[in-house]
């Protein structure tokens, strides 16, 4: 593509084909160490990880892929729905011969991360989730829950005709950027690594079908309950950034009455974006949960 990859110490890059999908992948870190999967979320892709990789790749082997539309992997015109995702991840690790992973998550990496560990508990050993919710919506969400949605409204617009072009002229900047709780946690090059993508037309479409599909075809569903039958069996532990500007804290209440063992820290003076803002934290807990 080209686009240059940015450079992180120790990290190699593959592409795999696995389920249909080129799968672009950071790798870093011994082959032969426990792997350690890293999930993205929007508007990034894997150098979210760069101020992560390095601390933890003497002890795991980092794979750090790109989501379906994201970054250098394909971007087709269908298939952004997070099962879909969470299929794909299953897919590159067959692919790899990796047979079960320690996971952590952010944003929609971390939503389908919650989805793979649903679906394949046995792939999943821990989970460290960041800054997203579980699929389990109470049956009846009290008034701080529903008002918590009106937060999420900037996804109507990427859902919206107007949201690929907004995409493409660089509107993402703006809506990132007011995620996080100190602006000057990312520098102009990191920035521009992530928004510089979104010029490319599929990508903004791709960003523009995973907000439509998770509004028209997922949010409705997993309101009405689609995912409380099941039960989360994965140990899982939920760092979230309590300033959060598109989730809010209260969305969390009431969540280990699907969870067999599930921690909640929130973490004060960090909002939804806790990888770049916390990044030795994000390590300290990764080096907490997995050992």
């Amino acid at each position: 593509m080209a686009r240059p990859l940015p450079h992180v110490d120790g990290v190699d890059h593959q592409y795999i084909t696995a389920g249909g999908l080129r799968t672009h992948v950071a790798l870093a870190g011994p082959e032969d160490a426990p792997p350690l999967l890293l999930l993205h979320g929007w508007p990034q892709h894997w150098y979210l990880w760069r101020n992560v990789i390095p601390a933890v790749s003497d002890r795991y082997r980092v794979i750090a892929p790109d989501l379906r539309g994201f970054g250098w992997t394909d971007a087709p015109p269908s298939g952004y729905r997070k099962e879909r995702f969470a299929s794909d991840i299953l897919h590159l690790l067959d692919a790899m011969g990796i047979d079960r992973v320690k996971l952590v998550g952010h944003d929609w990496g971390g939503w389908t991360g919650f989805l793979l560990a649903l679906r394949a508990p046995e792939r999943v050993e821990r989970y460290l989730a960041l800054n997203i919710v579980p699929p389990f919506m109470p049956p009846r969400p009290g008034l701080s829950s529903l008002l918590a949605l009106v937060k999420l409204s900037y996804q109507v617009l990427l859902a919206s005709p107007l949201g690929a072009p907004l995409l493409r002229a660089g509107v993402v900047d703006i809506v990132w950027r007011a995620g996080l709780e100190d602006p000057d946690a990312v520098d102009a090059q990191a920035r521009q690594t992530f928004t510089d993508s979104f010029r490319e037309p599929a990508r903004a479409r791709a960003s523009q079908l995973v907000y439509r599909e998770f509004l028209l075809r997922e949010l409705g569903p997993a309101m009405a309950g689609r995912y409380r039958s099941q039960r989360l069996t994965v140990p899982t532990y939920l760092l979230f950034g309590e300033n959060d500007a598109a989730i809010h804290p209260d969305m969390l209440q009431g969540l280990d009455q699907w969870c067999d063992d599930l921690t909640i820290e929130l973490v004060p003076d960090t909002g939804h974006f806790i990888v770049d803002e916390r990044p030795e934290l994000v390590v300290d807990r990764i080096a907490r949960v997995f050992g």
